[in-house]
């Protein structure tokens, strides 16, 4: 963690780099620039938290930024040099079923469509639309939880992972991605569902959760 400990994490981000590195400047300006509190986005810390939950979202939003892939690879990244925060934390953060990160994603992306709109001067005639598109998530494993066999558009096969659905919004100059949601394929074979055998089917990992919870509600979803 770098000294100063009364500056914000984005401005002590900004102390970690170069002047001559004008991209991240941009990047940092515009995440200091949107309206976040953890009350508004329901993420509110407990007492006992000695690094606050806006904080690791922060530095969560960060992560494609600095080519931080995951959790598992942040620790070998620049922003781990800058602060040295375990990846633990980050995983309790994620893992909370509390969390509605549908929620965070609209009200982030309203904001920064917000801003774009009122930086635009002649460009009110370019079109407007959502975009609504399913992509193959294809996985290693057998065991993670829902998975099973889908069928794949693009090699006219199938295989083992999910169907990630997305939508987004195009304002005729920029992209924000509103929504999304994983999904798997029953199929039509009652005995093999999802293509896996019975024996594979126990396998998969589960969880119980809380009806009242958001993650409960999108494993129904």
């Amino acid at each position: 963690m770098l000294q100063n400990k009364n500056t914000t994490i984005i401005s002590e981000i900004k102390g970690f780099f170069t002047s001559s590195e004008k991209a991240i400047y941009t990047i940092l300006d515009i995440l200091s620039s949107l309206t976040l509190s953890e009350k508004r986005l329901a993420i509110e810390s407990k007492s006992n938290n000695e690094i606050k939950n806006l904080t690791k979202l922060y530095l969560l939003l960060l992560f494609p930024f600095f080519e931080v892939k995951d959790v598992y690879h942040y620790q070998k990244s620049s922003l781990y040099k800058a602060f040295h925060y375990g990846k633990d934390m980050f995983y309790r953060f994620i893992k909370e079923q509390l969390t509605d990160w549908r929620k965070i994603s609209y009200k982030l992306n309203m904001q920064l469509i917000g801003k774009t709109e009122k930086v635009k001067t002649d460009q009110t005639d370019l079109p407007r639309c959502l975009i609504v598109d399913d992509t193959d998530l294809p996985k290693t494993g057998r065991k993670t939880e829902l998975i099973g066999r889908i069928f794949s558009h693009v090699s006219h096969s199938s295989l083992i992972g999910f169907k990630g659905l997305f939508m987004g919004y195009h304002d005729g100059k920029s992209f924000f991605a509103l929504d999304f949601s994983l999904h798997g394929e029953r199929g039509k074979n009652k005995k093999r569902p999802y293509g896996l055998k019975p024996k594979q089917l126990k396998e998969r990992f589960s969880k119980k959760r809380d009806n009242s919870t958001v993650s409960y509600k999108r494993i129904q979803e």
